[in-house]
């Protein structure tokens, strides 16, 4: 034997005995890994399940330990009004390959050390062999996760492709979903992105008309950090290349291109803002082009403590009254009082009243809808402060609470037109003079009439409305007034309306 070759298999036995003292050292350590993360886990789902009626709870139902490999078996649990009428109960495998050079990773060449290898799937039982015979025996859930030494983990999470009656009227096609995951120890940073080719659902309707969804090109993203106070915040991004619904007797055809939506939140000290953004484009019914739109909503300075003491309180009375109120509907019999302590009371009163302090401003900062000739939206603003007390009457308080209400609305004629032009060709009319004069008739006859109410002004080929409130005094469409008076205008306004009918 030269040199070279000895020196070779002096490297591969000092990597085989290194290997094989760190997977015994690993099979000792496993199991406290394993309780950790599943600790992790349950307050994860805890905290995801705030608000909802049901629990969900992971726990470890055995472990076998061996000395390059562990095998470990999980069960899922989930029970309340969310999951229906019964728990659901779904059990996991887990093929554990002990570090620090697990052979899956040794064979794709990434020979960075790591803790352990993790392979988990679903298993077949009663509830879910439905799903494993939709993925032709394969399990339809599995994944695979690299723990580091850091107990960083990164992996990849895979719903297998489903083809299957969800009941005798109801079947379901789907291409399957990929993920990749990568998180931090103790998952305080987690990136995740993902892709579904396809989604076809087809039902009936009640009328006995077929129903059919299909979604194409699913795009999934997010960049998250836990915040402080436990929850996440950072971004989210949904993306769908396209989706159809097919329904109605006739079967008319519903059709869009492109949905995006994103939603970023973000911790400021002890306040939290966040934003979403949906898009939509190339909206079409029956091949009839309509137009694209957009919603745009955001929420600044809301004070975290005081939220997450609401929420308490939400929680232990409210949510049990809700149910308690409910069963007493259905049985026919009065519901019952809620009854709040004088603590609970106090942590209601001073919590909002934190809550107020901070300022917050709810916003929805476009609603639109673009067509070929023209756009219609919306934007609207409130600002909420702390009145000077809580135990104010119901029209003294709302005053104090609003700071600023700023609302401004705009109907373009020409979006109107377009629409209904789509609408008559819908129908079935094909005469294009009928359609185009009927489409003006009727967008100016709506103006006419929102103008006449003195409830909107014109402004060039638009029909607009603005409203302000700020300091108990009302700007509307440029005219000042007090809220006694506006109230009465508007009320007038109503009465006019009735007294027409």
């Amino acid at each position: 034997m030269n040199k070279s070759a000895g020196l070779l298999l002096g490297i591969v036995v000092a990597i085989g005995a290194i290997s094989a003292g760190g997977a015994w050292f690993t099979g000792t350590k496993i199991e406290g890994v394993l309780n950790t993360s599943i600790a992790d886990a349950n307050k994860e789902l805890q905290a995801a399940m705030v608000g909802s009626n049901g629990t969900a709870s992971l726990e470890l139902v055995s472990l076998e330990r061996h000395v390059f490999s562990s095998t470990a078996h999980y069960r899922l649990k989930g029970e309340g009004e969310m999951f229906g009428e019964a728990p659901v109960e779904l059990l996991f495998v887990d093929h554990i390959e002990h570090g620090p050079l697990p052979f899956s990773r040794l064979m794709s060449l990434k020979w960075l050390p790591v803790l352990a290898t993790s392979h988990y799937e679903l298993e077949k039982t009663p509830y879910t062999e439905k799903w494993f015979a939709a993925a032709k025996g394969k399990s339809p859930l599995s994944g695979v996760v690299n723990i580091g030494y850091d107990n960083a983990t990164n992996g990849t999470f895979e719903l297998q492709p489903l083809e299957m009656a969800l009941d005798d009227k109801s079947s379901m096609k789907f291409s399957g979903l990929s993920m990749d995951i990568d998180a931090s120890a103790k998952a305080q940073k987690v990136k995740a992105n993902g892709y579904m080719d396809s989604l076809k659902v087809t039902t009936v309707s009640e009328d006995q008309a077929p129903v059919q969804v299909e979604l194409n090109g699913l795009t999934l993203a997010s960049n998250l950090t836990k915040s402080t106070y436990g929850f996440y915040t950072g971004e989210n991004v949904v993306e769908l290349a396209s989706g159809k619904s097919t329904f109605g007797v006739k079967q008319s055809v519903l059709d869009f291109k492109k949905f995006e939506m994103k939603n970023l939140t973000e911790e400021k000290g002890s306040n939290v803002s966040g934003r979403a953004d949906y898009k939509v484009s190339d909206v079409s019914f029956n091949g009839k082009t309509i137009g694209s739109g957009a919603l745009a909503m955001s929420l600044k300075n809301l004070d975290i403590p005081a939220t997450l003491s609401l929420m308490q309180v939400y929680q232990s009375k409210l949510q049990p009254y809700e149910r308690a109120a409910a069963e007493a509907t259905a049985a026919g019999l009065p519901a019952p009082e809620l009854k709040l302590t004088e603590a609970e009371e106090a942590l209601l009163k001073s919590s909002l009243e934190k809550l107020l302090a901070a300022g917050p401003q709810v916003a929805l900062e476009n609603l639109s809808f673009n067509t070929a000739n023209g756009e219609s939206r919306a934007n609207m603003v409130l600002d909420l402060t702390k009145p000077q007390t809580i135990d104010l009457p119901t029209d003294q308080l709302v005053r104090q609470l609003i700071a600023l209400l700023d609302f401004n609305l705009q109907v373009s004629k020409a979006m109107l037109v377009d629409v209904l032009t789509v609408q008559s060709q819908i129908d079935g009319q094909t005469d294009a003079k009928l359609i185009a004069d009927q489409a003006t008739a009727t967008a100016d006859m709506f103006s006419s009439m929102a103008v006449g109410s003195q409830l909107a002004k014109l402004d060039g080929n638009n029909i607009v409305t603005n409203l302000r409130y700020a300091n108990n005094q009302v700007d509307f469409n440029g005219q000042k007034m007090t809220v006694e008076e506006f109230a009465s205008f508007v009320m007038s306004k109503f009465a006019d309306t009735s007294a027409t009918e």
